[in-house]
């Protein structure tokens, strides 16, 4: 059975999450605000970029980062920028 690229970009994100902030994943939806809910710092939320960045290939600047507040958010950046090199011919 084929994953859907946002739920394991999601779980991608809620496992890394969970892990860096010592936190249940399922305390984690798309609607988590990173700062808000999870009291997450900016190395935190340096080390998420560094991961999508590292997984996916993505490119996000810190003007890009410092707009993405939420989970989902940051699931939907992932996406719309593996789109972009979807585009391409190489997927």
């Amino acid at each position: 059975m084929k994953v859907r690229p946002r739920e394991e970009v999601f779980s991608l994100i809620q496992a890394h999450l969970a892990d860096e902030l010592d936190l249940e994943p399922d305390a984690i939806g798309e609607a988590t605000r990173f700062r808000e809910d999870l009291e997450a710092d900016s190395l935190d939320l340096y080390t998420l970029v560094q991961e999508l960045e590292d997984t996916y290939g993505v490119s996000m600047s810190d003007e890009q980062a410092a707009k993405i507040l939420t989970v989902g958010q940051a699931v939907d950046f992932v996406l719309a920028s593996m789109g972009e090199r979807a585009h391409d011919g190489s997927g």
